[in-house]
């Protein structure tokens, strides 16, 4: 399975899981129910007891929607920095959108992403043994061999956003990647804030760009 692939999967398991999540006692929303029946990001996002879905989390089914919300802003950004410099002899590049990639750069950017989204996921410190026993065991039915031993590597890994970061050379692939960690943490923890603060330096995402990301996300 490629890791595109995968991870089309595990968003559309995820907004699966929808359907199926419980409330704590305090009223927020546990993922501990949607996770049984929503696959393996639910339980990626929130396998923790009492975590509450994010103001993003779990509203993506494909990745073209993800996609698409970070090619809008970067075109938009694009245009922005047009403007501010009309007599630019050397225009920006076009942008190219995730979904008209060649096969092998597609291929690189989804397991960018994938990578992106399972450190999102440890940000807040809580990603303990039993939760990735848990994640690893779903993704049993989920990855062959090859991707599942990447996808646990990449759990084991110490939180890195620089590592997150590398091989990303352009502001529309560092959107994606961006968006992709955005949709996964839960941005009124400081724990989290502070990861995507440092992810964003790392992708030398500019501040326009993540603002305007960040703002298109939680209208969702």
């Amino acid at each position: 399975m490629s890791a595109m692939n995968l991870l089309e999967q595990l968003l559309k398991s995820g907004t699966s899981a929808l359907g199926g999540v419980g409330q704590t006692a305090s009223g927020k929303k546990d993922l501990l129910t949607g996770a049984a029946a929503g696959g393996a990001l639910a339980l990626l996002l929130g396998s923790r007891r009492g975590r509450s879905i994010g103001g993003t989390a779990l509203k993506y089914s494909s990745v073209a929607a993800l996609g698409a919300l970070a090619y809008q802003a970067y075109q938009n950004w694009q245009a922005q920095q047009t403007q501010q410099q009309p007599g630019s002899a050397a225009p920006p590049a076009p942008a190219q959108s995730l979904e008209r990639l060649p096969a092998p750069q597609a291929e690189q950017q989804g397991q960018a992403m994938l990578k992106a989204m399972i450190a999102a996921a440890k940000s807040d410190g809580h990603l303990d043994e039993r939760e990735r026993g848990l994640v690893e065991a779903e993704l049993q039915r989920l990855a062959d061999p090859s991707m599942r031993a990447w996808v646990e590597a990449e759990l084991r890994k110490p939180l890195d956003p620089a590592d997150v970061a590398a091989g990303i050379t352009s502001p529309e692939r560092a959107a994606e990647v961006y968006v992709a960690s955005l949709i996964v943490v839960d941005e009124k923890t400081a724990m989290e804030c502070a990861y995507l603060d440092a992810l964003a330096r790392e992708l030398r995402l500019p501040a326009a760009l993540k603002a305007d990301l960040e703002a298109r996300a939680a209208a969702q």
